[in-house]
């Protein structure tokens, strides 16, 4: 048996003028408005005009292989390398058992459902693949390696406000939101980051008044989305005298849009008019920490 892992990820485009396409496939093929077109290429202009999404899971794959000695392959959502093509690599390299984590902790049939149908379609679109062994990881929100990289993150990140400051700090850690219908579906992604902030906060010694849950980067799609928003909160705190927060995304676990855009300059944006001070700490990227975290799982899965 030749086994290798697959790390999915979202995938971002390599450059501006991929956005059309890039919005495209997210849309399942729908035209996007072009007002929303210019809009999304003006935040991926920027924070510097293209994702860094795939050269860092790319970075952390090399990183992985090095450290358990099997082939590690990439395979995106939405943008090339496309999952299908890295199926398709993976199985002319001869490989019949793959196990396959998503770059995300949390699980939601909305997100890493879709990504399980997707590698489960290119298998299927594939000769060999009743050869195939598939083993795939739905969550892994409470793996301990990945609570300590961030709880470490974190705690770094606190020592950036001024000591007569730091214990009057407010954590929120937050996480993508998505439509309030997966509840109703018994969907576990919100019940899951709500596990993932009590452990964290119990990691960093925060009592009950030091920290907070919120979700960011809604979507305007026509309905309601899991609450409440960080772009809606940090007002709402600063109306409470609140001045010191740090925004902690937990739901992410690499630089993309919806950190480098959303938190650092539209929050940013938010907490400047709002006379509120806002600390990110760093994400876990391709960090040590990170790699340890993913070798584990893994490492469950071999023989």
């Amino acid at each position: 048996m030749t086994t290798a892992v697959l790390l999915l990820a979202y995938g971002g485009p390599d450059s501006l003028d991929d956005i059309p396409a890039y919005l495209l496939d997210i849309r399942g093929g729908r035209e996007t408005p072009q007002h929303l077109i210019d809009e999304i290429t003006e935040r991926y202009r920027l924070i510097g005009g293209c994702s860094p999404l795939l050269p860092i899971t790319r970075s952390a794959a090399a990183k992985l292989q090095a450290e358990l000695d099997i082939p590690v392959y990439v395979g995106m959502r939405h943008w090339r390398p496309f999952i299908r093509e890295t199926v398709a690599q993976m199985l002319a390299d001869g490989v019949d058992h793959i196990i396959a984590v998503c770059m995300a902790p949390h699980y939601s049939s909305l997100s890493i459902g879709a990504y399980k149908a997707r590698l489960e379609e290119a298998l299927a679109e594939s000769t060999a693949s009743p050869a195939v062994t598939l083993e795939f990881v739905d969550s892994w929100y409470t793996q301990p390696e990945y609570l300590d990289a961030v709880a470490a993150n974190v705690a770094a990140t606190l020592e950036r406000f001024p000591t007569a400051d730091r214990d009057d700090v407010l954590v929120v850690f937050t996480a993508h939101s998505l439509p309030e219908f997966i509840l109703q579906r018994g969907d576990p992604y919100d019940r899951q980051l709500h596990e993932t902030a009590e452990l964290l906060a119990q990691r960093l010694l925060l009592p009950a008044d030091r920290w907070t849950f919120s979700y960011q980067s809604a979507a305007q799609t026509g309905v309601p989305w899991l609450g409440p928003q960080i772009e809606a909160l940090i007002p709402e705190l600063a109306a409470q005298d609140r001045r010191n927060i740090l925004v902690a995304p937990v739901g992410f676990i690499a630089d993309h849009v919806e950190v480098l855009y959303d938190i650092d300059i539209g929050v940013q944006a938010i907490a400047a008019r709002s006379g509120v001070r806002v600390e990110r700490p760093p994400m876990l990227n391709d960090s040590p920490p990170l790699i340890a975290a993913l070798a584990a799982i893994a490492s469950s899965y071999l023989d």
